[in-house]
């Protein structure tokens, strides 16, 4: 082989390697699967980009962004973030559709894309509950003589419908009211209330204050839940 043939051989040679070696560091972008426990953590943490893509609509999961129909995704890419970096949560009822968009948006150039197994059955299972929040409320300064109102949250997050027994509070110069006395599976409420320190005539809600809604329930495992609002009464 004469020399120039050697030479055109070995630059082939170094040719392929060299692209063997770029591709491989381009390996395709691939989904990753997050469990509850880690959906949480990231929430915990973090400020991502959540979407519900389950079709027909479901109820979603507190804190979501978006819903999109997972058929429309594709469509739809000017709903998402703009940056491609950007950390998306996906998720839908079992798991399925949200693998799908998942691909999808790996496809179209997303690089944090991060997909709930399980899907909102799964979430649902690991928070079993029934909850009020927040726990607390500071409803800051309040004048006396003027009625101060807030709301809190209500939400069944269990299998079985949740009927409100009772609802009341620590004193008469706050008053709690339901939109709803029965939820059904995974729906929830608001809890509405009101505080008038003059209600009294007296001196008696002047200064920091604390007063609590009591709420009772026909499920056993969450029977009594309640919840406090603060202020700072002055005249």
């Amino acid at each position: 082989m004469g020399l120039k043939k050697t030479f055109i051989v070995i630059s082939l040679i170094a040719l392929i390697t060299v692209t063997g070696v770029l591709v491989a560091k381009k390996k395709p972008q691939s989904i990753q699967n997050i469990s509850v426990q880690e959906f949480d953590s990231i929430l915990a943490s973090r400020d991502p980009f959540i979407v519900d893509v389950h079709t027909p609509e479901q109820i979603h999961i507190p804190g979501t962004d978006a819903f999109i129909d997972f058929t429309q995704v594709k469509d739809r890419l000017a709903e998402f973030p703009q940056d491609k970096k950007t950390e998306i949560l996906v998720y839908c009822r079992s798991g399925s559709m949200s693998l799908t968009v998942s691909q999808d948006l790996i496809d179209a150039g997303y690089t944090n894309v991060k997909n709930l197994v399980g899907g909102i059955n799964a979430w649902h299972e690991a928070h079993l509950e029934v909850s009020l929040n927040p726990e607390t409320k500071d409803l800051g300064t309040v004048i006396y003589g003027d009625i101060a109102t807030t709301e809190f949250n209500l939400t069944n997050n269990t299998n079985q419908p949740l009927t409100i027994t009772k609802l009341s509070t620590s004193c008469s110069c706050t008053q709690a009211q339901t939109d709803k006395d029965t939820l059904e599976p995974y729906e929830s409420t608001s809890i509405k209330v009101s505080f008038n320190p003059a209600v009294h005539q007296d001196d008696h809600d002047l200064g920091d204050i604390t007063r609590t809604i009591f709420i009772e329930t026909d499920n056993l495992n969450f029977a009594k839940l309640k919840a406090t609002i603060t202020a700072k009464v002055i005249k």
